[in-house]
């Protein structure tokens, strides 16, 4: 094989290689992965909810389920205050933007977005523009911090150079100045 035919096929493979990194982000495959992490969970929230205490007797033949069900109570009030401070959405928010301010906390828990990224990804979940960009809002994500996440997510499974790394920040949807800050965490 001659110099020519290995250089040629060298390029092909690099050219192959580019455009599957610049490719869309939810095409890849740790998105994907993300994604049955995610279903997988709530799926299991779900079916935990479900489940309903039984009644038994101790030793001493007291009812266990009312001293269980006294202390859920209990538990239950603590919880509803923690998610009360947890959950800073005003009394007017609608169901729709409730749905999508929570899943906009849960795809950032999993994997960075840039605003735009996280907006598109509501909107293909089927949210509207409207519900779409107020829960991605209402989250309140450093998104400089979500460009230092991806920017090393990529740098754990693929070589950039410190322009390659910002170009494919910018094609996610961040600024060039969240892209910039997001590589120059890296080291790059």
């Amino acid at each position: 094989m001659s110099d020519a035919a290995k250089q040629a096929k060298a390029e092909a493979k690099a050219a192959k290689a580019k455009a599957k990194a610049l490719g869309p982000w939810y095409k890849k495959k740790r998105f994907l992965a993300l994604i049955a992490i995610a279903v997988i969970a709530i799926i299991s929230v779900a079916s935990n909810q479900g489940a309903s205490p039984t009644s038994t007797s101790d030793a001493d033949g007291v009812d266990a389920s009312a001293s269980q069900t006294q202390s859920e109570s209990q538990d239950s009030s603590s919880e509803e205050q923690e998610v009360a401070t947890e959950e800073p959405a005003s009394a007017d928010e609608t169901v729709s933007q409730k749905n999508a301010r929570r899943s906009a906390e849960s795809y950032l828990e999993f994997q960075a977005f840039s605003r735009s990224g996280l907006i598109k990804q509501l909107e293909f979940e089927g949210f509207s523009t409207e519900d779409a960009t107020y829960g991605v809002d209402a989250v309140n994500a450093d998104w400089n911090e979500q460009a230092a996440k991806s920017a090393k997510s990529y740098l754990e499974f693929q070589s950039f150079s410190r322009s390659g790394l910002i170009d494919q920040l910018l094609f996610e949807g961040f600024t060039q100045a969240q892209a910039e800050y997001g590589v120059s965490t890296t080291g790059l």
